[in-house]
């Protein structure tokens, strides 16, 4: 399995030349193509931090970011942004949807910016991840008139729109109940079970219990890993229990 995200002694601090602090502190990480993988950790271990370091949001002091084998820091921002836009997609805790616009206009807005394809391929792209996350019959609502919930799956949609080859989420269940919580959980699994690529950053023992692999953050440095075999309906308790008791051992006990 081929590696399309690498990070090797990944660098970054933030604060003033006396009060330097490092929020990343060589950090090494592979991400493998169809892998589904969850960064968990206390906060301002720098979880989130390394999640937009990977994806080029932020840049780093020292170290290396491979995507598809392509050098992060050699590229110019507009080389970045066409990056993000074509070949990543975001999904965040509050999805960030423009009030003027409906559902529908802010699903399809980012992918104008590629021009690749007709407006009409473009709706009907955008009519069928609707369809498959569930909320198709609300294309022509105002975000007010939604629940967070599908607010969320909306985003999700959006971020799906342009095909990307990796999906970044920085605590998507985040500001949910725990019923939507477990909704766009098993949309998240769907999705990796069709080949997806998933990043996701959560303080949630349940949330990271759904991926491949759980990393561990502490401090700003990788601690702990485990490896899961493919998920199951009924593997969600021991695996919950396995984090958890992993997160001890490794000294992690406030987490939010």
């Amino acid at each position: 399995m081929s590696a399309i995200l690498q990070g090797t002694c990944i660098t970054k601090t933030y604060g003033s030349d006396r009060e330097n602090r490092h929020v990343l502190d060589q950090v090494d990480i592979s991400i493998h193509k169809g892998e589904f993988v969850s960064i968990m950790g206390p906060s301002g271990s720098g979880k989130s931090t390394l999640l937009y370091t990977l994806s080029g949001i932020e840049f780093i002091e020292s170290g290396s970011v491979l995507f598809d084998q392509t050098e992060l820091k050699t590229m110019k921002e507009k080389e970045l942004a066409n990056l993000r836009r074509g070949r990543m997609g975001f999904v965040f805790q509050q999805p960030t949807m423009l009030p003027n616009l409906t559902i529908m206009d802010n699903i399809i807005l980012p992918a104008f910016h590629r021009g690749r394809i007709s407006r009409t391929q473009i709706l009907k792209k955008a009519m069928e991840l609707m369809e498959i996350t569930g909320i198709s019959g609300l294309e022509n609502r105002a975000i007010t008139q939604v629940s967070g919930g599908q607010l969320q799956r909306a985003g999700i949609c959006r971020a799906l729109l342009n095909e990307p080859d990796i999906l970044f989420c920085d605590e998507p269940t985040g500001a949910l109940d725990s019923r939507s919580a477990r909704e766009i959980m098993d949309l998240l699994g769907r999705l990796h079970q069709k080949g997806m690529t998933i990043l996701l950053v959560t303080h949630d023992a349940r949330v990271a219990a759904r991926a491949d692999r759980v990393l561990f953050m502490n401090d700003g440095a990788m601690r702990e890993e485990i490896c899961h075999s493919g998920y199951e309906a009924g593997m969600e308790e021991s695996r919950i229990q396995e984090i958890l008791s992993r997160m001890n051992r490794a000294e992690i006990s406030t987490i939010g």
